[in-house]
């Protein structure tokens, strides 16, 4: 690993600019409201459908085109990402260069056989033929054959313009096709991508009906009438745009808009730290009378202050603002959110901050949230056991934090520059680190010879 670099009198530009997330969300906002207000809509234009509200799950599919859409638009168009050397693509080359379709049908070879693994473990794993992951199995059946038929357009076309066409796809199909050149570093890459995308796409797309649902049919009239209720369904509403532009972020990973995967995390302590957050593995570890359960015998914040509705709001309000901070630190990314991946450098929004806004917040929540050490069944061991297996849960993702850093300071001299400014005048991070660096053990310094 890289060292990280002196700090720079500036904080580094970020590669992902505050607008692209802000279109996204404003698209998806956009739609929520249509789906809402479509009973009134069709009553008004007399059209013959069901005048419900649009919250099932082809709606909740559309809204993620609603928020995806304008990001890639203000992308191409108003910032025109796709003109950025990190892409890879020059697009002069079609013009003078012939296309290698040798090169191509190789790596669509490569394309495809990867889905057709990705699709056979889909099948053995049992977890995705049961609950939320049927509707993800659902989305990803009808959309292979569509997937096939625009990688015959889509690989030909973007290979014209790509300076280095051999990349990860080339080496798999090579290797597969047993055709010179290919590498078994770039094999791994590629199969380190292509696993994190399957995993992670899975398990959102699983997620998105849910949350979208809750919020186009919130009453917002019996909402109002409650503290605690309004808090609960902004909360709600912070988790959909969480998820919903956190999904689109694992979907368009593509070179024309700058936002494809450049590498996924080559540390396995950073593997095992992300995916134990995760289905099936967190079913396994948290959960009633599982090995790290920090809600035994809980009842929350709105059980322990009912009855006070100043407490209510003021503890609402804290629980929204750390949602808030949550779903902010998503849709900061634009359309380059997702875990275990470099994908560029993003240091404004939330992450001027500090560097993991998003881990801060949700671990803070937790607390203010579940009150560990508030027990219905009066046990002071329960309270101590909960209190000390949510610790275990922040050691989790203060572990997680610390993997995705080694990463990216490894991957881009523009994130060692970030991470050293964060450390002298992140608003979290400075004071952190130079309380870090007053308990760590220090090197010792070797004596220097008499001249």
């Amino acid at each position: 690993m890289s060292a990280p670099a002196t700090a720079p009198a500036a904080r580094p530009k970020s590669d992902v600019s505050a607008a692209v997330g802000l279109v996204g969300l404003a698209g998806l906002l956009a739609w929520v409201a249509f789906a809402r207000a479509f009973p009134a809509i069709a009553e008004t234009f007399d059209w013959a459908v069901p005048r419900d509200t649009l919250g099932g799950r082809s709606s909740a599919l559309v809204g993620l085109l609603a928020a995806a859409l304008p990001m890639a638009a203000w992308s191409i168009f108003v910032e025109k990402v796709h003109l950025r050397p990190s892409t890879g693509l020059d697009w002069s080359l079609p013009a003078r260069r012939e296309p290698d379709r040798a090169v191509t049908w190789v790596k669509l070879a490569g394309l495809w056989a990867t889905w057709a693994i990705i699709a056979g473990l889909y099948c053995l794993c049992r977890w995705y033929w049961d609950g939320q992951y049927l509707f993800s199995m659902q989305v990803l059946a009808y959309a292979a054959i569509p997937l096939v038929v625009l990688s015959l357009l889509y690989v030909p076309w973007l290979d014209r313009a790509l300076v280095e066409p051999r990349d990860h796809a080339w080496h798999f199909g090579a290797m597969l096709l047993l055709r010179p050149g290919w590498d078994a570093r770039e094999v791994l890459g590629h199969w380190r991508v292509w696993i994190i995308k399957a995993f992670f796409t899975a398990f959102m797309v699983s997620i998105v009906p849910f949350a979208f649902h809750t919020i186009v049919t919130a009453d917002f009239g019996e909402v109002a009438a409650r503290p605690e209720r309004i808090a609960l369904t902004i909360i709600e509403a912070m988790f959909m745009i969480d998820v919903m532009i956190g999904t689109v972020g694992y979907i368009v990973t593509m070179r024309p808009l700058d936002a494809h995967i450049r590498s996924g995390n080559p540390l396995l302590a950073g593997w095992v730290a992300a995916l134990i957050c995760y289905p099936p593995i967190v079913w396994g570890i948290l959960g009633n009378g599982r090995a790290i359960n920090y809600e035994q015998n809980t009842a929350g914040w709105v059980h322990w202050m009912a009855g006070n509705d100043t407490l209510l709001t003021l503890w609402g309000a804290v629980l929204v603002a750390l949602t808030g901070v949550y779903a902010w630190a998503t849709f900061a990314f634009g359309l380059r959110f997702s875990n275990l991946t470099y994908r560029g450098v993003l240091t404004n929004g939330p992450y001027r901050f500090t560097r993991h806004p998003a881990y801060v917040s949700k671990n803070l929540f937790w607390w203010a949230a579940v009150l560990p050490f508030l027990v219905t069944s009066g046990s002071p061991v329960d309270a101590i056991r909960n209190s000390f297996f949510l610790v275990v849960v922040n050691a989790i993702y203060f572990w997680r934090a610390k993997t995705e850093e080694a990463h990216l300071l490894a991957e881009d001299p523009k994130y060692r520059e970030y991470h050293a400014w964060m450390a002298q005048n992140g608003l979290l991070t400075a004071p952190l680190t130079r309380i870090w660096n007053r308990v760590r053990p220090q090197p010792a310094i070797a004596p220097q010879p008499a001249e």
